[in-house]
């Protein structure tokens, strides 16, 4: 298919082509920019994707290849690689532009496009492809989605592709135990190795994933073992009609009429040799051989017995130890090996994984922050201090420890790393100044600030009524959270009846306006009182501030002439 082809494909599902040319013996294609992560990546990061999302995305991958086979076009290389999660949740399928057109001439017998893991058993064969090889492909797609590896991983390409021509894939429920039966029925029936058994198209095999994601069984049946065309056979020879132009090799994308390197061709000949004599030649060695020990390793114990059954073998001893990069119930390792030649009904014996060794964390509370950091790097103890995080209590001494995360007694990874939580006494807060301020004001700032008030009236001749006047501690000092202000509020100046001295003996008198808080003035006058007070400024009764000037006029007796 030329990209002016792919360029007529407009649909929300596939990335838009926009241009293509060619410069000097290399051709380009110009397609839309798309932000997001391509689904592979995404297995390779996160592992196995939910069931029901996997479900979700093949379905609209579907709906793309609908789009994609009206106009006769196969896209020929569907994997994760070309599925691409935007950021609303949708996909993209791309590299549409090297896909080939159904009735073009340059789909030639015996070629071999696409990704050995994931083409179609037709596909590795070189024989002409239908919509049905790119179901084959979104199938074996959907397979790694949810299980977390493709059905068929030989050591080579070849290996590879003779697997997908040849050999049954372990059901997805041997690996994934919560992987939908509905499901697993659509994933097995895209994977038949006769076309003509799979959907019919890709809107049938998207009807069926809807009823999947609905919660409602899929139409589509379990995986057709037993069909003749199933069956591992000795392909006839692979009719040969041009040089291929391309080969089988892992996540290898080329335009056909760019130049290929001789390795290249190299390796699809053999391919073309491999796949022509089937099982009978494989990696250059002919003749039957012993059984062929299949991986177990990654598989769970079920998956492993199935494994195992189909070869001919069975599960022998089970062993379980600690594994950093296992998940638990997995098989860790496997004895005879994989790969080796042994007798039919051999037992393999297996060692299962019970993940990361798991330590408890001890009861640091009420220690030293150096004394549990101690504690934590002690040899044998499993774990590591991460790091310590003050925080204030007021019942806990500065410096120990209050808690830990993960808490005391918790079962956690070997080599996990606690964080200590330490005392940082109580909390200090700045006292606010409020010198100056309304009393109702003062007292609300310093309440804002966790601090207690007390509050003293106290007569002032300058501030004004209900102004603070002065205030304990002083403000800006740091003092413990709930520790109590004293301010002095102004009451204003002091209010004082001038006392009634007339008649009093000077001294008397003096006494009387100084116990008033009043200042006296003695001034004498002729008077034959003799000693007493006759006369007083202010008058009896008058209202005075503290600290006033009181006159009083003392009388004595006129000097004889």
């Amino acid at each position: 298919m030329s990209s002016e082809a792919a360029a007529n494909l407009s649909h929300p599902n596939i990335v838009n082509i926009y241009d293509w040319g060619r410069d000097g013996e290399a051709y380009y294609i110009v397609m839309e920019f798309v932000a997001g992560t391509d689904l592979k990546t995404l297995v390779t990061e996160r592992g196995p994707l939910d069931p029901a999302k996997a479900a979700e995305y093949a379905s609209q991958v579907c709906a793309a290849l609908s789009v994609a086979h009206g106009y006769d076009i196969i896209h020929r290389d569907i994997k994760p690689h070309n599925i691409v999660l935007t950021p609303d949740g949708g996909v993209k399928v791309m590299d549409f532009g090297i896909a080939r057109a159904g009735n073009t001439t340059m789909t030639q017998t015996g070629s071999v496009l696409g990704t050995a893991q994931y083409i179609s058993p037709e596909q590795a064969q070189g024989r002409p492809l239908t919509p049905a090889s790119d179901l084959y492909s979104l199938g074996v797609t959907l397979y790694e989605l949810v299980t977390g590896r493709v059905p068929f991983d030989g050591d080579s390409p070849v290996a590879t592709a003779l697997m997908q021509v040849n050999d049954t894939p372990t059901p997805p429920r041997q690996i994934r135990g919560s992987i939908p039966p509905g499901l697993e029925a659509v994933i097995l029936r895209s994977l038949r190795k006769d076309p003509a058994e799979r959907y019919a198209s890709a809107a049938e095999m998207r009807e069926d994933l809807k009823r999947v994601i609905g919660g409602e069984p899929a139409i589509g049946g379990a995986y057709g073992g037993s069909s003749e065309s199933d069956r591992t056979s000795v392909l006839p020879a692979v009719e040969r009609t041009s040089t291929p132009r391309t080969a089988v090799a892992p996540q290898v994308r080329q335009i056909p009429e760019r130049r290929t390197s001789p390795w290249v061709w190299v390796l699809a000949i053999v391919v073309l040799i491999a796949l022509g004599l089937g099982g009978a030649y494989a990696l250059g060695y002919l003749g039957p051989s012993g059984i062929v020990v299949p991986t177990l390793t990654g598989l769970d114990e079920a998956g492993a017995e199935a494994a195992l059954a189909q070869a001919g073998l069975v599960l022998g001893e089970r062993g379980t130890a600690n594994d950093n990069d296992v998940a638990i119930g997995l098989i860790i390792s496997q004895d005879p090996p994989a790969g080796e030649e042994v007798e039919e009904g051999t037992a393999v014996n297996i060692v299962i994984s019970m993940g990361i060794a798991q330590v408890e964390v001890p009861n640091l509370v009420d220690q030293t922050e150096a004394d549990a950091i101690g504690v934590l790097r002690a040899d044998g103890s499993g774990l590591d201090y991460d790091r310590t995080i003050g925080e204030y209590n007021a019942d806990v001494e500065k410096g120990v420890v209050i808690r830990t995360e993960p808490e005391a007694g918790a079962q956690v990874p070997e080599g996990t790393r606690v964080i200590l939580y330490v005392s940082l006494g109580v909390e200090q807060v700045k006292v606010p100044d409020v010198v100056g301020k309304p009393v109702a004001d003062a007292t609300a700032d310093l309440k804002a600030a966790g601090l207690e008030v007390k509050t003293n009236e106290v007569f002032d001749d300058t501030a004004a009524v209900g102004l603070v006047i002065s205030q304990s501690p002083d403000g800006n000092v740091l003092v413990e959270m709930g520790s109590t202000v004293t301010i002095e509020v102004s009451k204003g100046p002091e209010i004082i009846l001038v006392p009634d001295v007339r008649d009093k003996t000077e001294q008397e008198a003096k006494d009387l306006i100084v116990a008033a808080g009043l200042t006296p003035n003695v001034v004498y006058v002729d008077s034959l009182d003799d000693g007493l007070v006759v006369n007083q400024f202010p008058i009896p009764g008058a209202s005075a501030s503290r600290g006033d000037v009181v006159e009083i006029e003392v009388g004595k007796l006129p000097e004889e002439p």
